[in-house]
């Protein structure tokens, strides 16, 4: 089993950074893949940002490209998502996932095994 606790989330303006953490625990050598999912109010959940744990590689989102970042720690036990620019439709409450077989870009959200129990973001214009 693999635990993960999201932290960091807030009100914030447009324009506006914030980090994101999700500290996992357990199993964690066994997870292929970990990243962020966001879902916002009325609509369904939706890939955000992930990478594979061995290569590193990293895959985002098309509407969070150039703006959010995903990166871990050396023990790769905690990842952070720095999402900068931030817009009113950024506005979710964001996920952190973890998956022990993640296939293509990361962003099948039913491939995940592990989830965290999320941190709101709210952005105002």
């Amino acid at each position: 089993q693999v635990q993960l606790v999201e932290s960091g989330g807030g009100l914030v303006q447009a324009g506006d950074s914030l980090r994101l953490s999700c500290a996992a625990s357990g199993r964690t050598f066994s997870c292929d893949a970990m990243g962020w999912f966001r879902q916002a109010p009325g609509k369904e959940r939706e890939f955000v940002g992930a990478f594979r744990r061995a290569s590193g590689i990293t895959y985002y989102a098309d509407a969070v490209k150039g703006r959010f970042t995903l990166y871990r720690d050396n023990a790769g036990n905690t990842v952070y998502l720095q999402m900068n620019s931030l817009k009113p439709e950024d506005t979710a409450v964001y996920y952190c996932a973890a998956g022990t077989v993640v296939t293509g870009t990361l962003g099948r959200d039913y491939e995940y095994d592990y989830w965290g129990q999320g941190t709101r973001v709210t952005v105002f214009s």
